[in-house]
């Protein structure tokens, strides 16, 4: 239950940081291709969403995957469209009056909350997979 609970704090936070971040990109403006605005879409947005909803549900486990490779790849997406691609949404090319203090601070809380949200949920992958161990050999060792 505190992993469905904690997932929906996670992917509610992540979503409006995430949306406010798209705002700033738009009245920047700082396009994205069609390529990156088609994975912010299904992974960023989206598939958090299927996620926060799989944990409460009996494919938890399969939401706990999908939460964190969402995050992982929310990650890895800002770090390239940010830090590594020069392109008008490199912070090199953003002033940080009006629109552009929004953007600096919404892609330094994104990546906190997603790198939040992975250690927790590699934490809670961790946790079943020892519990499913500790189960398996408890009934070895009853045998």
């Amino acid at each position: 239950m505190k992993i469905a609970q904690y997932g929906i704090a996670i992917v509610v936070i992540h979503e409006i940081v995430n949306g406010l971040h798209g705002l700033a990109h738009i009245k920047i403006p700082a396009p994205l291709s069609l390529l990156q605005s088609s994975f912010v879409v299904l992974v960023i947005f989206l598939a958090a969403i299927i996620a926060a909803i799989l944990l409460w549900t009996r494919f938890y486990r399969i939401g706990i995957w999908f939460l964190l490779n969402a995050l992982i790849g929310s990650i890895l997406v800002s770090t390239y469209i940010h830090l590594i691609a020069m392109s008008p949404a490199h912070i090199s090319q953003v002033s940080w009056s009006g629109w552009g203090l929004l953007f600096y601070v919404t892609a330094i809380l994104s990546l906190v909350i997603d790198g939040l949200g992975c250690w927790l949920y590699g934490q809670a992958l961790k946790s079943i997979r020892q519990s499913q161990g500790i189960l398996a050999d408890g009934g070895i060792a009853q045998i």
